[in-house]
């Protein structure tokens, strides 16, 4: 088997074990292949059932990135091959992303994910059902889907709608990048610790004297993350978005999807910030922006568990009937940043188009992730 992910069990002080993964492609930045989800997914299982592994840690190889989104080009091809058509390699990856997602989401032991570098896209799922997202002065987080005819996926349909008033659907229809003190202000990371101190870190987790409780345990590894945090807040980056708020709020109050859009595009501002995220809108698929709206209208009073269902529809649709193979062709396959949207604006996109993207091609029964959370 290969190593694309690396095992290892640390011993603590008093007996107990430390379950430590690494993302091991940090030539692909630790893109998130269906071989690291298969490999991930039976052994969370298993150290979520050991009672001597008290703490897992999950990080990824290198210092640029713990992983910089899912790995996208091997299903560009499946669907070139099958155009229009359910593609089972498109549905397997997904279903099997966002049960690995959900695991963590609702795992009964601390875990842990070093948000270090770049952190895109099926980075962000893996790292917001952690119990502790730690981020670093290198830390660079995003769901840039709109950009390659996606949406904001891998949970984003729970965690956009836990952000203050506006920013949740500002980003996803933007895809504009964070940083650690954005991060935090967003409910996207809980803890801020320096990038050198990482290797103290796993330390000072070692030396937990480890309960049975899981909320005990919970409460050790917030206070050995909140001591480094102290000690390291000097080195937090400037933040971008919580001085931008007011403003946000105020791009987001439209009606409907094309208001915000127009507001978002015409915006004429000096910080740099607003402007690539303005600019990258307006380049953006517009079909996303409708599935971006629709979508976090619906998540606001769903589940967890139904999110990612809603999640793998919106996905497979995409794959079938939408702009997602365009939008890889143009930035990974052909690289010519020219994408060929199948609507010029967003307000030509008609809500008979957007509502087919919202029925399942499975009945309840047989949606792949009907056992979630059940």
């Amino acid at each position: 088997m290969s190593t694309v992910v690396k095992f290892e069990e640390r011993q603590t002080a008093c007996g107990k074990r430390l379950g430590i993964a690494r993302l091991n492609s940090e030539k692909s930045l630790n893109a998130l292949s269906l071989e690291m989800i298969q490999q991930l997914q039976p052994q969370l299982d298993s150290w979520a059932g050991d009672d001597e592994i008290a703490c897992v840690w999950l990080e990824g190889a290198g210092e640029k990135a713990f992983c910089a989104g899912g790995d996208i080009v091997a299903m560009y091809h499946a669907m070139r091959d099958q155009p229009g058509e359910l593609v089972d390699e498109v549905a397997d990856f997904f279903s099997q992303e966002y049960r690995l997602d959900h695991t963590i989401h609702s795992y009964p032991k601390p875990f842990v994910v070093w948000g270090d570098g770049i952190v895109m896209g099926g980075g962000m799922g893996l790292m917001n059902g952690a119990s502790h997202r730690v981020v670093t002065e290198r830390s660079l987080l995003a769901m840039p889907e709109i950009t390659i005819g996606l949406y904001p996926d891998v949970g984003a349909t729970h965690f956009l709608n836990q952000m203050p008033k506006g920013c949740g659907l500002f980003l996803g229809l933007t895809g504009a990048q964070m940083n650690a003190s954005d991060a935090l202000f967003l409910n996207l990371a809980d803890h801020f610790v320096a990038s050198e101190n990482k290797q103290q870190v796993v330390d000072a987790l070692t030396e937990i004297q480890w309960g049975e409780t899981p909320s005990l345990n919970q409460q050790k590894v917030t206070d050995v993350l909140a001591q480094f945090g102290e000690s390291d807040s000097k080195l937090r980056p400037a933040a971008q978005v919580e001085p931008n708020h007011d403003l946000i709020q105020e791009l987001t109050s439209g009606d409907d999807i094309t208001e915000v859009t127009d507001a978002i595009i015409k915006l004429d501002s000096d910080d740099k910030w607003l402007s690539r995220a303005s600019k990258t809108l307006a380049g953006g698929c517009p079909m996303t922006a409708h599935i971006v709206w629709n979508q976090l209208q619906a998540g606001k009073d769903l589940q967890l568990a139904d999110c990612f269902r809603l999640e793998l529809t919106l996905s497979v649709k995409c794959a079938t009937r939408g702009d997602f193979a365009e939008g890889i062709r143009a930035l990974l396959i052909d690289k010519d940043k020219q994408p060929k949207w199948q609507h010029d604006s967003v307000a030509e996109v008609s809500a008979e188009e957007v509502d087919s993207f919202f029925t399942s091609p499975w009945s309840q029964d047989e949606h792949p992730l009907a056992d979630l959370g059940k």
